[in-house]
């Protein structure tokens, strides 16, 4: 089943990530996904442009792909340990928005992961869905905000303000129902909100998060239900090719720490093993002001890898250090096997953080995705 859906979502992709010579081998991996190969007539991230609030949370169909990306670590009232993830992805198959004789068609491609992670248990639950933007079926809307694949959603609470969201997503085995309120303001990535991933021009995204939002809901898993609080982040990014042809994939690391302060750093990995000097993050205050990171400003070291069952060896801790912060962290898995096995597979899952900064103690949570490590 998992390999049929794959073969169906490639299929629909295919004008995108490969040529009529190379079609009996469809591009599977998120690096292909995003490369950068052609020109299909979508618009491209080459310079800064001004974000509005909250306009972008909506969807620009004018770019080739874009994803509103929601993780999150939550509590249950008895000390349970919980994280999730709640990823709604858009691709388009052909250049804007294609007006058709039937209903059924779209040019609109929505794919969805949702995943949960019950520390206590050890157990990591995930599921995917994906459809075609038409019929209601799935789609997404500015005013009021809104992004949807049947009913998993993330939108805009009703006659709230915008900083107001409301997240549910409910599969068999497990659902989240959550409240989130904005406790910071948008932070704009990369230069501006121009997030340069590779050399060549149009080789980026316009890339904003939320850093700290107060979440609390409910959240099931088989029949036991679990009233949750806790703090998620919003990363929102689109483009029409990001990656270049000697990219393999990404460590992506989001951590709130005790402070009040948060960073966000990308790690790109080439084909050879080496690290991208295109790599680069954000580092929040507590008070919302931002500093820009380049690669060279910050150390990370893996201090411990995971063999999954299925094959393929990912990272599974780290020593950071960020000297302009006086900031020396070590980052640890609530547990080791939170790999998803979509229609790409990666490595997704929450954190512990421990460490300090300038001298005094400072602990966290977070999350980290890492592609590109197994097939």
């Amino acid at each position: 089943m998992r390999k049929s859906r794959l073969l169906f979502f490639a299929a629909l992709l295919l004008p995108l990530t490969a040529s009529a010579d190379d079609a009996a081998a469809p591009e599977s991996r998120l690096s292909g996904l995003l490369s950068g190969d052609g020109d299909f007539g979508f618009e491209k991230a080459i310079e800064p442009r001004a974000f509005v609030f909250p306009e972008d949370h909506g969807p620009h169909p004018e770019f080739r792909n874009e994803w509103w990306y929601v993780t999150g670590n939550l509590d249950g009232e008895n000390g349970r340990r919980f994280g999730f993830e709640l990823t709604i992805f858009r691709f388009a198959l052909t250049p804007g928005l294609t007006a058709t004789e039937s209903n059924w068609r779209s040019n609109q491609v929505y794919i969805a992961h949702f995943a949960v992670t019950d520390a206590g248990s050890e157990r990591f639950y995930a599921a995917e869905r994906y459809s075609r933007g038409a019929l209601g079926l799935a789609g997404a809307s500015a005013d009021p905000f809104r992004v949807w694949i049947d009913d998993w959603e993330i939108a805009a609470a009703e006659n709230a303000s915008p900083e107001q969201w409301r997240l549910r997503a409910a599969d068999p085995e497990f659902a989240l129902d959550v409240a989130l309120t904005a406790a910071k303001p948008p932070v704009l990535n990369g230069v501006d909100g121009l997030s340069q991933k590779s050399a060549e021009p149009g080789n980026a995204s316009y890339y904003y998060s939320i850093t700290r939002w107060l979440t609390e809901g409910s959240l099931r898993l088989g029949d036991d239900e679990y009233r949750v609080s806790g703090l998620s982040w919003l990363d929102r990014e689109w483009s029409s090719s990001a990656l270049g042809a000697d990219q393999l994939g990404w460590d992506w690391f989001a951590l709130q720490l005790s402070d009040g302060s948060e960073l966000m750093f990308y790690n790109l990995r080439k084909l050879d093993g080496s690290q991208d000097g295109h790599s680069a993050g954000t580092w929040i205050n507590a008070d919302g002001t931002s500093t820009h990171i380049d690669r060279e400003d910050i150390e990370i070291v893996v201090s411990d890898t995971w063999d999954s069952p299925e094959g393929g060896r990912y990272p599974s801790a780290w020593t950071l250090k960020l000297p302009q912060q006086g900031l020396s962290l070590e980052i640890r898995p609530v547990m080791a096997d939170q790999e998803l096995f979509t229609t790409v597979r990666y490595w997704e899952g929450a954190v512990d953080i421990e460490g300090e900064r300038g001298g005094s103690p400072v602990e966290g949570r977070g999350y980290v995705e890492l592609t590109g490590y197994a097939e």
